[in-house]
């Protein structure tokens, strides 16, 4: 009964600091953070990007051809380079990848639907529109700005 009783208090200051991570998230203060990261990356790199209204910044490399219509439950099929703003290479499909676009980061979900089949697009994608504050892996820190190039290979 001992044990039971440590672990449910342990349980529950965990719990308790978990949730102050959570509580001390701001979207709009870290959107803001964001939009001047991209916006300085982008006028160092020389790169033309249009900033779409969710936040995203892209660059249409080749628009595709065709008129698909997307929803959520579309598959897409990628090929795909994703890298920090420090140039960093996090992943990198080695072939291509199919997906259904509701299960992607909302990044994603915005910015594939603006090219075609055949089409090559960059994201920049705020951390708001990405993971927010998680790490999802070793190889991207929380609050990351995402900078993708993503070949539309098929969507059905």
């Amino acid at each position: 009964m001992l044990k039971m009783s440590v672990l449910v208090g342990l349980l529950v200051v965990v719990g308790s600091f978990s949730a102050c991570k959570k509580d001390k998230y701001d979207a709009e203060k870290q959107a803001n953070i964001d939009d001047a990261l991209i916006v300085d990356f982008i006028a160092k790199n020389s790169i033309v990007a249009i900033k779409h209204s969710s936040g995203i910044y892209y660059q249409i490399i080749n628009p595709g051809s065709g008129n698909f219509s997307f929803s959520l439950s579309t598959n897409v099929t990628v090929n795909y380079e994703g890298r920090l703003l420090t140039g960093a290479i996090f992943d990198k499909s080695t072939s291509a990848k199919t997906f259904a676009l509701g299960t992607l980061i909302q990044g994603w979900q915005i910015g594939i639907p603006l090219i075609q089949k055949g089409g090559r697009i960059r994201l920049i994608i705020p951390s708001t529109l990405a993971y927010k504050n998680q790490s999802p892996s070793s190889n991207i820190p929380e609050n990351a700005v995402l900078d993708f190039t993503i070949d539309l290979i098929n969507a059905q």
